[in-house]
């Protein structure tokens, strides 16, 4: 199966719901990596300033979808002279063919990266064939 087909950007999807329904000025989608092993497909998403608690993902109808929310408060006495990243929300959404096993997905936020394992499915891995 080649990766480029298993886990591939929905361009035509706009936002999450859960980013349409807050108040943040900007949604915007964070860079990535996609890696492979023998076992499962790995995803990499750089979400700096995001919490765990402000995070959600989901996995529906051939889309994986990511959406994180910043909570940042500017601090009593702060004069902000310059900012070079914007202040927005995530959202990533990825198509995918059902080539690994959503039930076993697991997400990991450390350090503002976001580093999701997808188990390939049983079908999909090598199998030795005993001949008879």
């Amino acid at each position: 199966m080649s990766l480029l087909s298993t886990l591939v950007p929905n361009i035509n999807r706009a936002q999450p719901a859960s980013a349409e329904a807050g108040n943040a000025a900007a949604t915007v989608q964070p860079a990535y990596e996609i890696k492979e092993t023998a076992d499962a497909f790995g995803l990499e998403v750089w979400m700096p300033g995001v919490a765990k608690e402000d995070l959600e993902l989901t996995i529906h109808e051939g889309e994986l979808t990511i959406f994180g929310r910043r909570a940042w408060k500017k601090p009593e006495g702060w004069m902000q002279l310059y900012r070079e990243t914007p202040m927005a929300d995530f959202a990533l959404t990825l198509e995918h063919d059902n080539t690994f096993d959503a039930t076993k997905v697991h997400a990991e936020l450390r350090d503002g990266v976001l580093r999701v394992t997808l188990p390939k499915a049983e079908s999909l891995k090598p199998h030795k064939i005993a001949v008879a």
